[in-house]
């Protein structure tokens, strides 16, 4: 599976796992498949209404299949009814959501990657860039990624804690798996880059989230780290019973 690291803006570096062509096909097939039922019903119709009728509504029909990957990538955070179904999504290749010129460029060069070519140009450009973009893609500065994360929260290593444990901070029930995933992550971070500043935003945003105040003899790493002690502690209590 192709993976690409993401650069974000908070120094933190992220893999994605790049849609597989055959997801994008599938995804495809769906986006086409909402539309088979209201051509059905025109060609139902076609019998009951006049020509000019039958046009008005055929021509309304192409106008929303025309804007429809436009409309939803922008309106659904980068997924068409079919993206979504097959989970995978349009970002930024800075790792955030694309801005509506992104989007409008990526759709304007659909005339390039299938109307003009009948879609050879994107199936080739797929095929042969290092991160799978067709040229709208390219241009716009943005790639088809999976959206189930590559790492699960349950499957991240946490230190581990022996059964006579003493909480520091009980309120870390009030976090989730994400949560601690992403603290976690920001952990990680920091012993690859040297990086602090995502450390001290991440323990200020939790200790506002908890109400703790930060103990005289603790910094804002060994804190994540503690809270991380404190909910693996809870979690492996809470299986137990």
């Amino acid at each position: 599976m192709e993976i690409i690291t993401i650069h974000t803006t908070q120094n933190i570096d992220i893999d994605y796992e790049i849609g597989g062509l055959g997801e994008r096909i599938l995804a495809r097939l769906i986006d086409f498949g909402v539309f088979i039922p209201f051509v059905i019903i025109g060609m139902v119709l076609s019998s009951s209404l006049s020509n000019v009728g039958i046009g008005i509504y055929f021509v309304l029909l192409l106008s929303v299949y025309t804007f429809y990957d436009l409309v939803f990538e922008v309106f659904m955070n980068g997924q068409s009814f079919g993206k979504r179904v097959m989970k995978i999504r349009v970002i930024s290749l800075n790792g955030s959501r694309p801005t509506f010129s992104q989007y409008l460029l990526r759709w304007l060069f659909r005339l390039v990657d299938f109307t003009m070519t009948g879609a050879v140009c994107a199936l080739i450009s797929t095929v042969v860039t290092e991160n799978g973009q067709r040229v709208g893609d390219i241009v716009a500065g943005t790639v088809l990624v999976r959206t189930a994360p590559r790492t699960k929260s349950h499957s991240i290593i946490f230190t581990p804690v022996d059964d006579s444990y003493q909480l520091t901070f009980p309120q870390v029930n009030q976090l989730n798996d994400k949560d601690i995933a992403l603290v976690h992550d920001v952990i990680e971070n920091y012993f690859k880059t040297g990086g602090n500043a995502m450390v001290y935003q991440m323990a200020d945003k939790i200790r506002s989230h908890l109400s703790v105040a930060l103990p005289p003899n603790m910094n804002s790493l060994q804190f994540l780290q503690t809270v991380i002690k404190d909910y693996t502690h809870i979690s492996s209590q809470a299986e137990t019973t």
